[in-house]
């Protein structure tokens, strides 16, 4: 299939796929506008349109330009921006093929309100602020066709199924460029809403800081915040300070996979650096001004601050007299003990650093951090402690609410407001308290941003159960690597920022939400992106739609449009929404019925019983299938032919064994934690493991015994247990595994004892360990794996109580 026959069948889907009504074809903005009233007919962009701007309204002619530049270089055609001619009354009204901007003086509207009426002749946006008909040229984008988001795609359009870019120039796709009618009357249901971006444990370039920035802007957010310094990198220049950008800025490797992922630890053993210049930031702030984004520095204080002590030890509490610095850029991920001492020097340092970025970032908004500062060095400290009674505080919780206020206090004489994650409420007494400027960030839950809230601070949510994107979206085994944890876009668009427990009162203090990116384990920009999208669109809905007019089924069937627009842009997307996920169930004759299931609607589902890439000619899921015999199931999503899911994403392996769906009994118990659920390791179903995550296992504290009844007496040589090897959380191979068979389920004779290897490291994983013996006919089976008990030495908890976890056993 050619490429352009490809990009024609991706973009029927869109339009038609799943017999959506004419309304959902044709009005698939996201986010959802406030109010949107269909109407028949069309607007069709040509080369006799014009957009008409009020004379001297500079900000309105910057955005005309740039919307009739992203067409004309779209379309090859040439559409022009002309000032009105004034009347008494205000704008004259235009007539033709005409794109009109006609302020407003409707108060309801708001800063970043707009009113959009298509017709068939005339596009008419009204606005009280600027902001406003940028927003409505936003929504115009999601009006058309998706590719005329791209770049030189031609009034006949162009793209790519992709993706990722494609260097080659692809063929002229046909495509009348046209806007549905309607009539949109919208406004933000909150002032704040954010994405925030981590730099610090990987950088990068400007080019990117840029497209993400583009891409928030199509989607209506209006604050990034930077995360500029971290313990594993300083990322902005300070003139004042070099040495934080020549030290700070780089460190000598990066830990290989997840914290826990090797025993012992694997490094990279590649220096790592990149840091902003200030003309950097400059150019930064610039371009996201041009598109009403706030960006909001964040300078990391009093922890996370590994970096800025590598390069200025004598601000740390181990701090040597020869200047020499026991401090080094972290290279694996974490919290660590070294944080800012409160000496003189240490504010001074600060105030220095922050008037620098002050004069950087316009923003009325400085984040400082303020989580996750351990205060063991504080106290083991001789001036912290000394500090803490001259200033009578009464523990090291207090002496970090004093370190804030002195901060926020020099903001606020700077005239700015700080914003903070949750932890910088605490410690907070009748003599040290927050300035009721400073807004506080809720991420542990939104218990901060509740308490925040009924202090009378505003607040920014964002917990992490609902707004950290670097979670998993999908099954942890299929995904690439993010940092733990399970959080899909229906979970992101459920949910609601202003929490029931406030007053009406205390909720006007909910400003309101943001999505994190933290990027431990994204190097890439493709990386950043396919955790960041499509759940930051469902993030922008939730921010900007009211919250009556929400509603998931409708968000999932505009969707596809939208990820149209999204390959048109070149954003390497995840497409977890079309996840297939497979699931088994033991049948009394002892093969397994598997189900295959998705979210999307009424999706084409195509698999594979042989390892083999589902195409669009594989069977058809119609009904549950019988497995007889172990093996990888592929199963992957399709419309008109053309996949929609990821196709050598989804797999799962079954086991089929003559202990499958079988009874047994436990001799030992397992833990709480991990416990076994309706004889889960005789279900045909294998572990998994992601992040930090294990699926599908039964975990012991001791030994593991388990006598399997196969439910009548049958020939049996071979029996293979999947043993999970986690050692850095202390999950050990058994020391010995003893296999005895039995008659009647009382008197068991043995056939197998073997030394294992307990001591085993390296990359955690389910290793399945084979153990063969003389054939034999026997009904019951008995599986003795015994403990090591203390983790041994060489792994990373030597001496701590070592466990052991299973996840099937197979009898053959």
């Amino acid at each position: 299939m050619t490429v352009r026959s490809a990009l024609l069948a991706f973009t029927l889907l869109v339009t038609t796929c799943f017999g959506f009504g004419q309304s959902v074809d044709r009005y698939t903005v996201i986010p959802r506008p406030a109010q949107l009233e269909p109407r028949a007919g069309e607007f069709i962009i040509n080369n006799t349109t014009r957009l008409v701007i009020p004379v001297e309204q500079a900000e309105l002619r910057a955005i005309a330009d740039t919307f009739a530049h992203q067409l004309n270089r779209a379309t090859n055609l040439n559409i022009q921006v002309r000032n009105s001619n004034p009347t008494p009354g205000g704008t004259t009204p235009q007539t033709g093929n005409v794109i009109q901007f006609s302020p407003s003086q409707d108060t309801s509207l708001g800063e970043e309100g707009y009113q959009l009426d298509v017709t068939n002749q005339l596009i008419s946006i009204e606005a009280r602020h600027p902001k406003g008909f940028f927003y409505a040229v936003q929504t115009l984008y999601q009006l058309l066709p998706p590719t005329v988001l791209g770049v030189g795609q031609g009034a006949k359009g162009r793209g790519t199924t992709s993706n990722t870019p494609s260097p080659q120039a692809l063929s002229p796709l046909p495509l009348a460029l046209t806007i549905p009618a309607c009539r949109i009357q919208d406004r933000p249901r909150y002032v704040y809403r954010g994405m925030h971006l981590d730099v610090s444990r990987h950088f990068f370039p400007v080019a990117f800081i840029k497209k993400y920035i583009d891409l928030m802007a199509l989607h209506k957010f209006n604050n990034f915040h930077w995360h500029l310094t971290d313990d594993q990198g300083w990322r902005i220049e300070i003139k004042k300070y070099p040495k934080l950008t020549q030290v700070g800025a780089q460190r000598r490797e990066t830990l290989v996979g997840h914290y826990d992922e090797y025993d012992p630890q694997v490094f990279d053993g590649k220096p790592y650096s990149g840091f902003y210049t200030q003309d950097d930031i400059r150019e930064v702030v610039r371009y996201a001004a041009a598109k009403y984004i706030n960006v909001v520095p964040e300078i990391e204080m009093p922890g996370h601050a590994l970096a800025a002590l590598a390069a200025y030890p004598e601000l740390g509490c181990n701090g040597r007299s020869d200047g020499a610095s026991p401090y080094q850029v972290a290279t694996k991920w974490g919290v660590f003990d070294d944080v800012f001492c409160p000496y003189d020097k240490t504010f001074q340092f600060l105030e220095d650093v922050l008037t620098e970025v002050m004069a950087l970032f316009p923003s009325k908004y400085i984040h400082i951090g303020g989580d996750e500062c351990p205060k063991s060095t504080w106290r083991k400290s001789d001036f912290a402690q000394q500090l803490m009674r001259q200033q009578n505080l009464k523990d090291e919780n207090a002496l970090q609410s004093y370190f804030i206020n002195r901060i926020d206090k020099f903001v606020n004489a700077k005239g700015r407001r700080i914003i903070g994650w949750d932890e910088i409420l605490e410690g907070n007494s009748s003599t040290i308290r927050l300035s009721p400027d400073a807004t506080v960030m809720s991420w542990r839950g939104i218990k901060g941003g509740i308490e925040a809230a009924r202090q009378r601070h505003d607040v920014i949510m964002t917990p992490g159960q609902y707004c950290y994107f670097d979670q998993y979206q999908g099954d942890p085994a299929q995904e690439p690597m993010a940092f733990g944890g399970q959080l899909p876009i229906a979970m992101v668009y459920s949910y609601n920022p202003t929490p029931t427990e406030l007053s009406p009162t205390e909720a006007t203090h909910i400003l309101g939400a943001q999505g994190n990116i933290w990027t431990e384990y994204l190097a890439e920009p493709a990386e950043v992106e396919y955790m960041a999208w499509p759940r930051a669109a469902a993030l922008a809905e939730v921010l900007w739609t009211p919250l009556a007019q929400k509603n998931y089924t409708d968000f999932s069937r505009r969707l596809p449009a939208h990820f149209a627009r999204l390959t048109a842009l070149n954003v390497n997307f995840a497409r977890t929404f079309y996840d297939v996920t497979p699931s088994a169930k033991p049948i009394p004759n002892g093969k397994l019925t598997v189900t295959l299931s998705a979210d999307a609607l009424a999706p084409d589902i195509r698999y594979t019983v042989d390892g083999s890439v589902p195409s669009s000619e594989s069977p058809r899921y119609e009904r549950p299938f019988m497995l007889d015999q172990s093996t990888t199931v592929r199963a992957a999503t399709f419309s008109n032919g053309q996949p929609l899911s990821q196709l050598a994403k989804i797999q799962r392996e079954f086991i089929v064994s003559s202990a499958t769906g079988k009874a047994y009994k436990l001799l030992s118990a397992p833990t709480t934690g991990r416990p076994d659920r309706n004889y889960s390791l005789t279900d045909g179903t294998t572990g998994s493991m992601g992040g930090y995550e294990l699926a599908n296992v039964v975990s012991f504290a001791n030994d593991i015994n388990v006598i399997i009844d196969l439910g009548k007496p049958q020939p049996v040589s071979s029996v293979r247990v999947g043993f999970v090897k986690y050692t850095a959380r202390n999950l050990c191979l058994p020391k010995q595994v003893e296999i005895l068979v039995s008659d009647d389920g009382q008197t068991f004779r043995p056939v197998l004892s073997i030394k294992t290897n307990a001591a085993e490291g390296g990359k955690r994983g389910i290793v399945r360990l084979p153990f063969d013996f003389a054939q034999t006919t026997a009904r019951y089976v008995q599986v003795i794996a015994l403990n090591v008990g203390q983790v041994p030495a060489g792994l990373r908890n030597p001496g701590k109580p070592a466990q052991m976890a299973v996840d099937e056993i197979e009898v053959k």
